[in-house]
Order: C-alpha cells, then structure tokens, then sequence
C-alpha cells in the first residue's frame, strides 16, 4: 500500500537564529553555513535548486552544483546552449536554493546572471576530470535523442578523437555568476515557528529584516 504522505510530519530542531547575532552582509554567514554543510552533508552540500524563466513567463527548476563562491557571487558551470542557459540568455535572472536537511537548514539566493570571464570558465574546465572534460563535448545538452546508443557512439567518436590529446573547453560550455540581490537564511524549529532572516539588497546597500516563519 502506498504511504499516506500526507502523514509524513519532521520535527525540526536546530540552533536559533536571531538578527542581532548576524551579520551586516550575508557573505559571512552564507560562508559559515556552507562550511557546516560540506562537512555535515558530504559531496551534496554544494547542490542547489535552479530556477530560471522561460520567455513566456513559465518557470524552470533543476539541481546543479555550487562550484565557486566569493564576494562577486555565486558560479555554477553548464553548457551554454542547454535550456536553462538560453533562458538565461532571455532573462538573466534566476533563484537559488539549498537545503541542508541535517542542519535544518534552508538558504534561498535571488539575482540577475551573467556568464564568469573565459579565463575563469578555462581554469575550472581545465580542473575537471578527463572524463568530465569529455562529457562536456559529448552531451549536447537538453537535445532529443533517439537512444542511449546515440550518446555511447558520438562518446566513443570523441575519445577516439581526442586520444593522447589534452581536452580544451567548448565554447559552448562555462560559467555563470548570480549576483545576489535577496538572501534569505531559514532555520528550522519546532511546531513550524521557523527563524527566517532576508537581507535584500537596495541602492548599494543591504537590509536585513526577520519575517515570519
């Protein structure tokens, strides 16, 4: 029998989260709250939903993997070509999410996106594993294919090609930077009365404000 869902309930419980103990800028406690999360949620603590708008107005989610992170904003690398990067390409504008569940922790990032230099984007690709090198030649992103037998085949064109031969990046394939204009920090806590502190960025500056859970 399929499990009622609607009876599924988590007890959240997590350390408190008060305005006066955090900072004028969310870089420093985004940095503090990642820190816990690499260790507490291993090789996941770096996934982060994406959503990005389509030109008639529908929205888009997906995973992808938080790969640098400064004062500049937050990186993430794709091919350009794929559906999230024309939309981006449309509206450069998208949302992030990250979800820690150990921490009882949840970090939403609004912006606007704009691709990294090509520098930044042949530094990272040249870090890659070979095989993730590869990749980024073989998959043309979001396209309709006839089999897996397709990609296997166009896989095996490409290491014949590239056999002994260093891998440079696509120019298809880089880097994206969402600049952060809402930073919203959410812990959990018991009977739902959760901590949520947004910053939000106005004239230069940014506001910090709690909401309501």
């Amino acid at each position: 029998m399929t499990r009622n869902i609607a009876d599924i309930r988590r007890d959240y419980e997590g350390g408190s989260l008060n305005e006066a103990d955090t900072p004028a800028t969310p870089e420093p406690l985004f940095d503090e709250w990642l820190t816990l999360a690499l260790d507490s949620e291993g090789v996941d603590g770096n996934a982060m939903s994406l959503a990005t708008v389509d030109s008639m107005g529908r929205p888009h989610a997906r995973i992808v993997l938080l790969k640098g992170n400064d004062e500049r904003g937050l990186v993430f690398y794709t091919n350009y070509q794929s559906h999230k990067g024309s939309e981006l390409a449309t509206v450069p504008h998208a949302a992030l999410v990250f979800w820690w569940p150990s921490l009882s922790r949840q970090v939403r990032v609004e912006g606007r996106v704009e691709q990294v230099a090509e520098s930044e984007s042949d530094q990272y690709f040249s870090s890659r594993p070979r095989e993730s090198q590869l990749g980024a030649w073989v998959a043309t992103q979001s396209v309709e294919i006839p089999d897996r037998q397709w990609i296997e085949e166009r896989q095996a064109r490409f290491e014949q090609a590239y056999d002994g031969q260093d891998i440079h990046r696509p120019a298809h394939w880089g880097g994206y930077r969402l600049v952060p204009e809402m930073v919203e920090f959410w812990q959990g806590q018991p009977s739902r009365l959760h901590d949520r502190i947004r910053y939000q960025m106005r004239d230069g500056e940014w506001y910090k404000v709690r909401l309501a859970p």
